[in-house]
């Protein structure tokens, strides 16, 4: 199994002239202090729920609810940059400190220390590039959260991944009409 060790690079610009990994967290930030936006999305005390927003320049954004206790379970972007941004409550965001090859590949073998972890609260975001792997999390008991998430170019597909301790394996791979 291949040792992953590149770094991620979390303010990759746009390649065909999309917005930038910081354009979108400026987007995201500045749309999870809207009150009027963050309220029309409905709440569901059993499932995440979402709806789909107009991102800048072509980019492709969405207003998610997270009941307690939810999560996305380890998934990537299909070599899209992105961000996101918490409007209420608290996210917790596992991620990999490594660049991952998109393609040729269903498990590999971590290098110790690529592990990172952060909580995002109100109001604060980030950024990530476009080999970018993680899970964020709803880590309350009793709390809702919702964050505004935008991506570029538009997400052409998700990645869904097990972990067990070092290894990461594919399991499944996840086109947009999945998700409407």
């Amino acid at each position: 199994m291949p040792d992953v060790r590149t770094p991620a690079h979390p303010h990759a610009s746009g390649h065909d002239g999309g917005p930038s990994a910081a354009e979108l967290l400026d987007f995201v930030r500045r749309s999870a202090a809207d009150p009027a936006l963050i309220a029309s999305l409905p709440l569901d005390p059993e499932g995440r729920t979402w709806i789909r927003l107009p991102g800048p320049g072509g980019s492709e954004a969405w207003l998610i609810g997270w009941p307690p206790g939810t999560g996305t379970g380890w998934h990537d972007h299909g070599g899209s940059h992105g961000a996101f941004a918490a409007a209420s409550g608290e996210l917790t965001e596992q991620s990999l400190a490594a660049a991952l090859p998109t393609e040729g590949w269903t498990t590999l073998e971590l290098a110790e220390g690529v592990d990172r972890e952060r909580t995002l609260g109100d109001g604060r975001g980030r950024a990530f590039g476009p080999h970018h792997v993680h899970q964020v999390l709803n880590t309350s008991q009793d709390t809702h959260a919702v964050s505004v998430h935008a991506y570029y170019p538009p997400l052409p597909l998700m990645r869904r991944y097990s972990r067990t301790g070092a290894v990461l394996r594919v399991e499944a791979v996840e086109q947009p009409e999945e998700w409407t």
